[in-house]
């Protein structure tokens, strides 16, 4: 009984090493969404500079 104790233990262990091994790789589509995600935070603070500027023309101020 102890020995399959052991067994069962040693095979969950090994599993879940495995799982936490294989959820650190990162795929193509996973490197492709961070970019994305870091073009559209850029185009994001360019509009919303952009939008100071107007806001700053209409008001008379240039910087």
């Amino acid at each position: 009984m102890q020995f399959g104790k052991t067994v069962s233990t040693a095979l969950l262990t090994g599993a879940m090493a495995f799982v936490l091994v294989a959820c650190e790789k990162e795929g193509p589509a996973e490197r492709a969404g961070k970019e994305a995600d870091k073009t559209i935070e850029s185009v994001g603070k360019s509009i919303e500079k952009a939008g100071e500027n107007i806001q700053d023309a209409a008001k008379g101020n240039k910087k």
